[in-house]
């Protein structure tokens, strides 16, 4: 077990929730599992410009970008891979 926690900022629920219900299954499975890795930041690509986030997990053609903060990981985003770094 890793020792980290997630923790969600809000407007994530309104993003998971327009997504189709076998993509959050997948993005949930996908979340616990890097949780429960010893090191689950080896797992994670850093971001190279500047951005809201630090880090990113690939899940298909999803992106949940999130920071670390402690000993949480902070979602920030989680969007498909085409619409995730735009602003």
């Amino acid at each position: 077990m890793s020792g980290y926690k997630l923790l969600y900022k809000k407007p994530v629920a309104k993003e998971i929730q327009r997504l189709p219900k076998q993509i959050q299954k997948r993005l949930k499975l996908k979340l616990e599992w890097f949780i429960s890795q010893t090191d689950p930041l080896q797992f994670a690509e850093p971001l190279t410009k500047p951005a809201d986030a630090q880090y990113r997990f690939r899940v298909g053609n999803y992106r949940i970008l999130f920071d670390v903060e402690s000993q949480n990981i902070v979602i920030l985003h989680i969007q498909h891979r085409k619409d995730v770094y735009r602003k």
